[in-house]
C-alpha cells in the first residue's frame, strides 16, 4: 500500500508539470499571435505612402508692401444745427437717416413773434434814417446827396439820431426770422435727431446733424519706423469690422508729429459709398508697389530649428533650403535671393517651391504633386 501510494504521488507530480508546461507553451503562442496580429494592424493603418504637395514656380512679380493698423472713419463733412431762438417748433420735415441735399428744409419754428419784432425794428430804422435827414438838413447840407458830408460829421448825425444801433437791431430780427428755418448746408444724411414738434427749442443744445457719409475720412496710426514706407497719395482699403464689404481710398495727411507711444496719425479720404457710419471701427491697410521682386507665399515657409526653412521640388523630392523672408503683406514674403551678391540662404527665379503639404515633410523625401 505504501509503494502505492508513492507511484500515485510520482504520477500526480508528472501530470502537473505537463500541464505547466504545456500552459506556458500556449501562453507565448498566444501572445506571439497577439504580437503578430498589432504588426498587422500598424501596417494596415500606417500605409507607407508619398506626401501630396502642391507647387509653385518661383518668379519674379509686382509686389505690395501692406501696412495693416486699426482705426475709425468719421464724415470729413460734419456740421451740428441749431436753432438761434427759443420759439416753439412748428414743422419737423425729416427723421434720423433720412438723406437730404443741399438747401433742403430741416425744421422750422413758429415766425409770428420773430416776424412781429422784425416789423417793429424796420420801422424804428426808417424813423432813424428819417431823423438823420433833419439833423443833416439842419446843417445845410442836401437831402439829394449826402456824399460831400464829412466822415466825422456823419458819424455825429448818426449817433445823434439812433440810426447805427436801429440799423442794427433790423439786421439781427431780420437775420433770426431767416434762420427759423433750418435747412441742410450740403448733401448728407440726419443724425441726432431728438426734439419733437409743438415744443420749445433749446438754443444750447444741438438739433441735428447732417453728416456727409460719402466723403469719408479714416483716422488711423502707424508706428514710427513704418513711416519710411507709406507717403501720401497710397492705396489704402478700409474694412469695417461690422462687415459690410471693403472701401478703397487714399493717404490725405500724415500728421508730422511722433507721440510718447512712438505712433504717427494718418488720414485717408475714403469713398464710403453711403455705407458707412461716422465713428465705424475699421481695419486700415495702406499699400505700396515695391516693383518687381521674388515673392512666395506665406504657406511656403516653415519653421525647423527656429530657422525659415522652404522645400523645393527636384526629381520627385523635396528638397531644403534655408531662407530669409523680408517684408511682406497678407498673403506673401519676399524671399532672399540666392543670385545677389552675398546671399548663401534663399532662392533662385525658376525653383519650384513647395507651397502646401510641407509641414511634415523631409529633406529628400518622395512626394506627389497634386
Amino acid at each position: 500500500e505504501i509503494k502505492k501510494l508513492i507511484n500515485m504521488k510520482k504520477h500526480n507530480c508528472i501530470w502537473l508539470l505537463l500541464c505547466w508546461v504545456l500552459g506556458i507553451n500556449t501562453s507565448c503562442s498566444d501572445k506571439q499571435s497577439s504580437t503578430e496580429k498589432q504588426e498587422q494592424g500598424v501596417t494596415t493603418v500606417l500605409p507607407d505612402a508619398k506626401n501630396e504637395v502642391t507647387v509653385q514656380v518661383l518668379k519674379r512679380q509686382n509686389f505690395n508692401h501692406e501696412l495693416v493698423s486699426n482705426g475709425k472713419v468719421n464724415a470729413r463733412n460734419k456740421a451740428d444745427l441749431r436753432f438761434e431762438t427759443s420759439e416753439v417748433i412748428a414743422r419737423i420735415y425729416v427723421k434720423n437717416g433720412d438723406r437730404v441735399h443741399k438747401g433742403q428744409k430741416l425744421a422750422e419754428l413758429d415766425k409770428f413773434r420773430l416776424e412781429q419784432k422784425l416789423s417793429q425794428s424796420e420801422d424804428a430804422l426808417l424813423k432813424a434814417e428819417l431823423e438823420l435827414k433833419d439833423i443833416l438838413i439842419g446843417q445845410g447840407y442836401s437831402v439829394d446827396d449826402f456824399s460831400n458830408v464829412p466822415a466825422e460829421t456823419m458819424k455825429i448825425a448818426k449817433v445823434k439820431s439812433g440810426y447805427d444801433q436801429s440799423k442794427s437791431q433790423y439786421e439781427l430780427a431780420k437775420r433770426e426770422t431767416g434762420h427759423a428755418t433750418l435747412t441742410a448746408p450740403f448733401d448728407g444724411v440726419v443724425a441726432n435727431l431728438f426734439s419733437k414738434a409743438f415744443n420749445l427749442a433749446n438754443t444750447s443744445e444741438v438739433f441735428c446733424t447732417i453728416l456727409d457719409t460719402k466723403g469719408m475720412e479714416a483716422e488711423f496710426t502707424v508706428l514710427e519706423s513704418e513711416l519710411a514706407f507709406i507717403k501720401k497719395g497710397d492705396k489704402v482699403m478700409v474694412l469695417p469690422y461690422a462687415g459690410g464689404g471693403s472701401f478703397e481710398g487714399n493717404v490725405s495727411e500724415i500728421n508730422p508729429l511722433v507721440d510718447t507711444n512712438g505712433m504717427v496719425k494718418v488720414k485717408a479720404d475714403v469713398n464710403g459709398e453711403g455705407k458707412l457710419f461716422s465713428g465705424m471701427n475699421v481695419r486700415v491697410s495702406v499699400r505700396r508697389n515695391l516693383g518687381e521682386q521674388l515673392v512666395i507665399p506665406k504657406t511656403a515657409v516653415v519653421l525647423r530649428s527656429g530657422k525659415q526653412v522652404v522645400f523645393t521640388l527636384k526629381d520627385g523630392k523635396s528638397m531644403w533650403n534655408y531662407v530669409h523672408t523680408g517684408l511682406e503683406n497678407a498673403a506673401e514674403y519676399i524671399v532672399s535671393d540666392k543670385s545677389q551678391k552675398g546671399v548663401e540662404d534663399g532662392l533662385l527665379e525658376g525653383d519650384t517651391v513647395i507651397v502646401t503639404g510641407n509641414l511634415n515633410l523631409a529633406h529628400e523625401a518622395e512626394v506627389n504633386v497634386r
